[in-house]
């Protein structure tokens, strides 16, 4: 009976002892999943589309053939030649390739502009001559655009840019009104139409106002190349023919306000699959 005891007495002591140990075992379980976070989002990118108003401010070189065969000892003052200011509008389309780099395509309508000046000649012998000019045009122009834009601050980013393409030019009715020793004469050329390669320089900043949102404002130089008139006559029916007079080196230097919504967005990067350590 004793060695009976004795027996459960060593077997409870064991089996407590066996609890007491397993108590001060360290858990061992398994560690919590892995997980990656998914891959950051740019705030750039994709296909967008742009509209843009503005001032303009023409320049150009008014040219008469004529003025190149002038007898010596002549001199020729221009006086107050100009284009009065005129508006442009503009839509486009285009696409942001990263945080620095973009292009679009641009067509706008360039509202007709005015010339007016005087020349002045002095021949000697011979007298003198004053002729007065009152003429203009209106345009079409189709660029290319490349920008760079120069990274971001307050939301704002300067960018600069270049462009090409085309322009079309419609030049209006010119008329030179002219006294020569004191006799008056005037001459009057048909407007005429003519497509050249354009180029442009651009310089502005952008503010962000949201992720699909921009307004721009931008100074653009642009060069149209030349234009000429057309047919055109004396009041008295002489020098009929095609109007040697132009417009060489026609520039402008362009004031505008634009706006640019992102439309189709590039698509989030997907996250990468979960991963366990075993």
């Amino acid at each position: 009976m004793r060695s009976v005891k004795f027996l459960v007495a060593a077997g409870a002591a064991s089996l407590l002892s066996s609890v007491a140990f397993a108590a001060d075992m360290p858990s061992i379980a398994a560690p919590p999943p892995q997980y990656y976070a998914p891959a950051p989002v740019d705030d750039f990118g994709g296909w967008y589309l742009r509209g843009d108003i503005g001032l303009t401010n023409s320049d150009a070189k008014l040219h008469n053939n004529l003025y190149d065969r002038l007898p010596p000892n002549t001199t020729l003052a221009h006086l107050g030649h100009g284009f009065d200011g005129g508006t442009s509008y503009g839509l486009g389309a285009g696409y942001q390739f990263n945080s620095w780099f973009r292009a679009d395509v641009t067509g706008e309508y360039r509202s007709q502009v005015s010339f007016h000046g005087s020349d002045y000649l002095t021949f000697t012998p011979g007298g003198v001559l004053g002729d007065t000019y009152h003429g203009g045009y209106k345009s079409w122009v189709g660029l290319v655009n490349l920008y760079a834009d120069l990274g971001t601050w307050w939301c704002i980013t300067p960018f600069v840019g270049v462009g090409a393409g085309g322009a079309h030019i419609q030049t209006a009715g010119f008329t030179d009104n002219g006294v020569a020793n004191g006799n008056y004469g005037s001459y009057f050329a048909e407007g005429a139409s003519k497509t050249n390669f354009a180029w442009a320089a651009h310089a502005g900043l952008a503010y962000k106002v949201s992720n699909n949102f921009t307004v721009e404002l931008a100074y653009r130089y642009l060069d149209m190349g030349s234009a000429g008139q057309g047919f055109g006559r004396s009041y008295d029916g002489t020098n009929a023919g095609m109007s040697s007079f132009q417009f060489k080196d026609l520039t402008s230097h362009d004031l505008k306000i634009g706006v640019r919504w992102t439309c189709c967005e590039l698509p989030a990067a997907a996250p990468p699959p979960l991963i366990r350590k075993g």
